[in-house]
């Protein structure tokens, strides 16, 4: 009985290539990551932080975009 082999030869191949790269790049980005690229985000003080609603530029144009 003759084996049969894989039609779709091509597309395994593409997305292995795609699997090993992702994963290439993300182990390039950990390598390169240094102790001073990651320094932690100040907090607000208690004076400096607000509550509440606060529109700010990148939400005026969410509405300004969503008007119909």
């Amino acid at each position: 009985m003759p084996e049969k082999k894989p039609e779709n030869l091509k597309r395994r191949g593409f997305l292995l290539a795609a699997g090993v790269s992702g994963a290439g790049a993300v182990a390039a980005v950990a390598v390169g990551a240094s102790k001073e690229t990651a320094q932690p985000v100040a907090a607000l003080k208690a004076e400096e932080k607000t509550s509440g609603y606060a529109e700010t530029r990148h939400i005026s144009n969410y509405y300004r975009t969503a008007r119909v």
